[in-house]
């Protein structure tokens, strides 16, 4: 019997063993130390908690419209333009079970077989697969630590084809924490205007934001570029939301009616009870979000303080998100225990085995040479940490 072809395609996420292995070991007691956490590690706050539990008792646990509550649809769209001074009404948001469908839906939507998408080097590990899922081709832009991991127009111009249909923007980076300035977000909506390109702009870490730094949804620079993009954001990052799974999509009318269309046919609607959740996020108080964001930029502050007095790596200090990408590419072709690091994984798979402590290989996101370390963990797991990895490089002769 055949399968799909299609399913035969999509590469399972690479980090799934490691992961496994750090799981196994945490269940005979050992003492794993992670830094793979891609969500916060506080509990959602107390407001936003209380608000499910009230919609719960009032009965609000039915099925809703597919694109969401309209009190939430409206309350998003209030954010779109205090945050980020972009016009947008109800009927041009979807949300959706996280971030991750809205991207789904919007490949789906706009994608057909052959369609290129314009993805840059390192990227997050679904974009890839989710362009393949909608019968398009990832097409990857090598980008350089010099340039902080970012687009040039230089860059650009060496993979764009008749057959590109998309460039995907992810400001701030993950795995870079990589932030773009409004200059070379002009310079992006330029391009995809001069090449007819929709924009799909990933904002997820959009408050995830440190040095006094601001976001600047692309979506905003101009009406061509509001009118190509579609701007993904949610709720997992910055509200500690991560089960909840809730995001949503902010585009044009025609699009967006397309990405309800295929909405209802997938999964209906977001959780009732978690849109609830969503909206008291958004309306209600942001102090714990604040002190939460406060936290990060000290174990970013700290981590990066660590990392830089370790000989023969390199990194560049993220400006976002809660990842730091560290190029330990130096130390490959060295032996450890009788085994030689040739790649990430080997590095990965060596430094779990011998010191305890769980990263993610950077060829998860197209970079062979790097490894990817989050800091949404505690000071004391960062500490001891990064002096096992010392410890391990040390090792490797």
């Amino acid at each position: 019997m055949e399968l799909s072809k299609k399913a035969l395609q999509i590469n399972p996420s690479i980090t799934l063993e490691i992961t496994a292995k750090a799981a196994e070991l945490k269940a005979q007691g050992i003492d794993v130390l992670s830094f793979g956490a891609g969500e916060p590690d506080f509990n959602t706050p107390y407001n936003i908690i209380e608000a499910a539990f009230e919609a719960m008792k009032e009965g609000k646990t039915k099925y809703t419209k597919t694109s969401g509550i309209i009190e939430l649809r409206k309350a998003i769209c209030d954010k779109l333009k205090k945050d980020n001074n972009l016009t947008y009404g109800p009927d041009q948001i979807v949300v959706s079970t996280g971030a991750k469908q809205s991207l789904a839906n919007i490949f789906m939507a706009i994608l057909n077989p052959g369609d290129e998408v314009i993805i840059p080097t390192p990227y997050w590990v679904s974009y890839p697969e989710l362009v393949k899922m909608a019968d398009g081709v990832p097409v990857f832009c090598i980008t350089e630590e010099s340039n902080d991991f970012k687009y040039t127009l230089e860059t650009l111009k060496k993979v764009i084809t008749s057959k590109t249909k998309a460039v995907i923007l992810n400001s701030p980076n993950n795995p870079t924490g990589s932030i773009y300035t409004e200059e070379e977000l002009k310079s992006i909506a330029e391009f995809a205007k001069e090449n007819d390109l929709i924009i799909i702009s990933d904002e997820i870490y959009e408050k995830l934001i440190y040095d006094n730094e601001k976001h600047i949804s692309i979506a905003s620079l101009s009406e061509d570029a509001y009118n190509r993009t579609v701007v993904i954001n949610g709720f997992s990052k910055s509200y500690a939301m991560t089960g909840w799974r809730v995001g949503y999509s902010a585009s044009s009318k025609k699009i967006a009616k397309l990405m309800e269309s295929i909405q209802s046919h997938m999964t209906s609607n977001t959780s009732s009870i978690s849109q609830y959740a969503a909206l008291e996020a958004l309306e209600g108080g942001q102090d714990s979000i604040n002190k939460m964001i406060k936290e990060f930029e000290s174990r970013r502050n700290y981590m990066s303080d660590r990392l830089n007095k370790i000989k023969d790596i390199s990194f560049i200090k993220p400006m976002g998100a809660f990842y730091v990408m560290v190029n330990v590419g130096k130390y490959y072709n060295k032996e450890i225990s009788g085994n030689e690091i040739k790649s990430s994984l080997d590095f990965s798979k060596k430094l779990l085995e011998e010191e305890k402590v769980a990263v993610i290989p950077g060829i998860a996101f197209g970079l062979d040479n790097y490894i990817r370390l989050s800091y949404a963990t505690s000071m004391e797991v960062i500490n001891k940490g990064i002096d096992r990895i010392e410890r391990f490089l040390n090792k490797l002769k």
